[in-house]
């Protein structure tokens, strides 16, 4: 296959080389980067099929301003909730193209680990299952990748846990023990799973490799920025200096915001994102842990 990754960032640099093992992939992004195969905005947008590793907040504008729909094949590897809309990132590609050229890619995955070529097993998403298929066997081997329908599932999945992990990073920043952090972790996968069974995602997939996989990974390990995020608010930080200091997209962040949004909208039970919301907002960490500790 020729693969154009659109997205330069650790993640986009990953997947490229994981792709390129099997294939002959280029890499492009609105910023040049010494990256060989480096080629332009336009060109990869040629390709037929194109990895999305963009910042879930950038793409409707991403699109809007270059994409032409010519029938690619797509595999987003983005995850996250736009929140100025709350559209799940499939609904804003189905602006711009047709669902059956979309698949998702999930799964716990640092790219850390996938550029030492490290073993990891991950998830590809889509209504087309040939497309799913395609997308599957064109990983290399240290990547075992499945099939799966759930697209609004999946997609539910990458971007709740991203919360729970900043959730995470403030119990461990506060020192709060691995008990209180495993407690925190299981109800956050409860918390995700009500939240996704009323977009009309399937239970199984909040207990697999998108589900409780990616979670346990996230909101376990300072190699995730959204748990980094969490430590720095433990600290008493401010957000803006957190996210400086961090210098790459901490994509829960914005989905905090747009996750208890929906969640008003919509009456779901949300506890967890919303004590996140207002931590992010300045609210004592203390007395949000307290509250958080005194509701279901």
């Amino acid at each position: 296959m020729k693969i154009a990754v659109i997205g330069a960032g650790k993640w986009g640099q990953a997947l490229y080389h994981a792709f390129s093992q099997k294939n002959e992939v280029a890499i492009s992004s609105r910023t040049k980067k010494d990256i060989p195969n480096f080629i332009s905005i336009k060109e990869a947008l040629e390709y037929e099929y194109i990895v999305f590793s963009i910042a879930t907040q950038s793409i409707r504008e991403f699109l809007g301003q270059n994409f032409v729909d010519m029938g690619q094949k797509i595999l987003v590897a983005s995850k996250g909730i736009e929140t100025s809309s709350g559209k799940f990132i499939d609904e804003i590609f189905c602006e711009f193209t047709s669902r059956e050229n979309l698949a998702f890619l999930s799964g716990p995955s640092f790219a850390a680990e996938v550029l030492k070529k490290l073993p990891c097993a991950l998830v590809v998403s889509s209504s087309d299952h040939g497309l799913a298929k395609t997308w599957t066997e064109a990983f290399p081997n240290f990547i075992k990748a499945y099939e799966s329908s759930d697209v609004i599932g999946s997609e539910i999945c990458g971007a709740y846990k991203n919360v729970i992990a900043i959730a995470s990073g403030i119990c461990d920043g506060l020192e709060l023990g691995n008990n209180a952090r495993a407690s925190l972790i299981a109800r956050g996968l409860v918390e995700m799973n009500r939240f996704g069974s009323n977009f009309g995602a399937k239970n199984e997939t909040f207990l697999g490799l998108s589900g409780a996989g990616d979670l346990f990974l996230t909101a376990s390990s300072s190699l995730s920025r959204n748990y980094r995020v969490g430590l720095g608010l433990a600290k008493n930080q401010p957000l803006e200096q957190i996210l400086k200091e961090l210098a790459e997209v901490a994509e829960g962040v914005p989905t905090a915001y747009a996750i208890t949004n929906l969640a008003k909208q919509k009456s779901i039970y949300a506890p967890i994102a919303t004590e996140v919301c207002a931590m992010l907002d300045g609210k004592n960490v203390q007395e949000s842990l307290k509250d958080l500790l005194k509701k279901k």
